[in-house]
C-alpha cells in the first residue's frame, strides 16, 4: 500500500515570510506543482509598499512582475525565480525583500526594461548570483523559453503548475556564463527608463 505525502503547503517554504508580509499578489498560481514537495508562485511580488491611509488598501509603489517561482518543501531557500523589472536599480530592492531566502546556489533570473538588447550579466549581490536579461516586448515566460531552450509546443498541454515545473527543472540546470559585473558598474551601464505607459492607447 502506497502512502500518500500531502502536497507542499505555502507555510512550509521559503515564501512563508513573503506570504505573511503580503507581498505575494496577482497570482495566477499559487500553490502545489506536480513535483512532489514543490510549491509554485505566478504573479508579482511587492517590493516596496505605499503608506497606508486609514483603511484604504493602495497598490504597492514598485513590485517585480510577471514573477516565476518555486519554493521546496523543508527548505528556507528559493531555489529559482525569475521577473521583470522596469530598472535594473530595483535589483537591490529585489535582493532586499527576498533576503534570507536568497541562496548562493540559487538561479535568479531578472529581466530589464533599460539594459542594452545585445548584453547579459551576471551580478553578484547579497550573496546571490543574479542573471540580468534585456527584455524588449516579450514576456519573462516566453524568454526563459527561449533562453533554457524549451519548446512551447511541448509544454502546450500542461497547466500553470505543470508548465512552471518544466521552466524551473531546466532553470535549475541552467549553467551558461556571462559577464559578471558589479551592481554599481550596472548603474553606470543602464540607459533611460522607458514609460510604461507611452503609446498605450487612453
Amino acid at each position: 500500500m502506497t502512502t500518500l505525502t500531502a502536497p507542499a503547503t505555502i507555510a512550509d517554504t521559503a515564501f512563508a515570510r513573503l506570504e505573511k508580509e503580503g507581498r505575494m499578489l496577482n497570482p495566477v498560481l499559487k500553490a502545489p506543482t506536480p513535483t512532489e514537495g514543490r510549491f509554485g508562485f505566478r504573479g508579482e511580488l511587492a517590493l516596496r509598499f505605499a503608506p497606508k491611509l486609514a483603511d484604504e488598501a493602495r497598490p504597492p509603489e514598485l513590485t517585480l512582475d510577471q514573477v516565476i517561482a518555486i519554493a521546496t518543501a523543508g527548505d528556507p531557500k528559493l531555489p529559482f525565480l525569475a521577473g521583470y523589472l522596469l530598472n535594473f536599480a530595483h535589483l537591490k530592492d529585489v535582493a532586499e525583500v527576498l533576503g534570507d531566502t536568497l541562496s548562493a546556489g540559487g538561479k535568479y533570473f531578472l529581466f530589464c526594461n533599460n539594459i542594452d538588447l545585445s548584453k547579459k550579466y551576471q551580478v553578484p549581490f547579497q550573496g546571490a548570483m543574479f542573471y540580468v536579461l534585456p527584455i524588449d516586448e516579450s514576456t519573462v515566460y516566453n524568454e526563459l523559453l527561449e533562453l533554457l531552450y524549451l519548446e512551447k509546443g511541448d509544454l502546450k498541454k500542461l497547466d500553470t503548475a505543470g508548465k512552471t515545473d518544466k521552466v524551473a527543472d531546466a532553470a535549475l540546470k541552467f549553467d551558461i556564463t556571462f559577464d559578471t559585473i558589479t551592481y554599481d558598474e550596472g548603474l553606470a551601464l543602464m540607459g533611460p527608463v522607458r514609460n510604461p505607459n507611452e503609446n498605450r492607447p487612453v
